[in-house]
């Protein structure tokens, strides 16, 4: 269910309390408005955000098992509703965002020939790229020596000594392994975030 339904609803909840001069069953705005698309668990979920928006709209009883049982309007409605109710709090708000978009839209972006005489015109950048870049080689030239050193000696070098001691050895050597993977993998994150920076 849309915003715009669910404002119109209760503002309809609202004129429906003013319109009875006593106190009704929650029961009938379900059957007046609601039945049988929807709940009565819903009926209770608009008229309990009626009331955390302002307790003093509406007049609750509970009974009958219910925390809300009966409603009754208030003072306080008629001049809820005269001020616009929900529904005007939902343009005004429409209203605000549509602004907000327009001012986001109406913020020139940068050509594509104003990019690249930013780039061309600031020779700092270029430098820390390529800095970038060779920092990114030599963490990936690390990464895979660790991975050779680790092959070369677990299956090219073996030792022979006993099982215990070689299951610790390769315990021990796939925690180095894991180490070092997640030291080389933060930084290259660390290096990547860089470059986005760079190249935003």
């Amino acid at each position: 269910m849309s915003e715009f339904f669910k404002a119109e609803l209760k503002d309809r909840f609202l004129e429906y309390a003013l319109e009875r001069s006593d106190y009704f069953e929650i029961q009938t705005l379900y059957d007046e408005f609601l039945r049988p698309n929807y709940s009565l668990q819903f009926v209770e979920k608009l008229v309990r955000e009626i009331l955390d928006y302002d307790p003093n709209l509406m007049d609750v009883m509970s009974g009958n098992g219910m925390e809300m049982f009966m409603l009754a309007s208030t003072p306080s409605t008629q001049d809820f509703l005269d001020e616009g109710g929900f529904m005007d709090m939902y343009v005004k708000e429409e209203e605000k965002w549509d602004v907000f978009l327009d001012q986001l839209s109406s913020t020139r972006k940068l050509t594509k020939d104003e990019k690249k005489l930013i780039k061309k015109s600031n020779p700092v950048l270029k430098r820390e790229k390529t800095l970038l870049i060779m920092l990114i080689s030599a963490i990936t030239i690390s990464f895979l020596f660790t991975l050779a050193s680790i092959f070369k000696e677990t299956l090219l070098e073996p030792d022979y000594v006993p099982a215990d001691e070689f299951e610790r050895k390769i315990q021990q050597l796939q925690e180095q392994y894991i180490q070092e993977n997640q030291r080389l993998q933060s930084e290259l994150n660390q290096a990547e975030r860089a470059l986005d920076s760079l190249t935003k």
